[in-house]
């Protein structure tokens, strides 16, 4: 049986909505980084999303599904690292989760496998990568000359 869905569930409903009281942009911008990751996954090992398991979802495929936001759905260096910490939310709840199940060797393997998805690494926003300073002076005049007169 698959670990991947009912750790899901869990992580959205015990950890996001009812201990950490997230608000309902940050569980939908979960909702779709992982609708994304599983789509692309699934793409990728040739299998549904329900037959995936944590043990697919790896280091390696991690960082492709990471290029490939960057690269070909073109999002932003700050959308891509906003993805990559809801995947490091996940499995450092995983981790915590799958550590007090199963036989002693299947735990180790199991945070073993989640550590190593929480050592990829976000990319630096770099000044080249961001709006210039001129343009951050056109929008602050643009938005007084859009506020209403006193």
């Amino acid at each position: 049986m698959s670990l991947l869905a009912p750790t899901l569930q869990a992580f959205f409903s015990d950890r996001l909505m009812a201990q950490r009281g997230a608000s309902s942009h940050t569980i939908a911008a979960y909702r779709d980084t992982f609708r994304l990751l599983l789509r692309y996954a699934a793409d990728c090992k040739y299998k549904q999303p329900c037959q995936l398991d944590i043990a697919d979802l790896d280091a390696p495929l991690v960082g492709a599904f990471l290029n490939h936001l960057e690269y070909e759905r073109h999002n932003g260096i700050r959308t891509r690292n906003n993805r990559l910490a809801a995947i490091h939310a996940l499995f450092g709840y995983a981790a915590l989760r799958l550590c007090t199940s199963g036989l002693p060797n299947a735990k180790a393997r199991r945070v073993s496998h989640c550590s190593r998805l929480l050592a990829v690494t976000t990319s630096a926003v770099t000044p080249s990568n961001t709006a210039s300073p001129t343009t951050w002076r056109k929008r602050l005049r643009n938005a007084r000359q859009c506020e209403p007169s006193k």
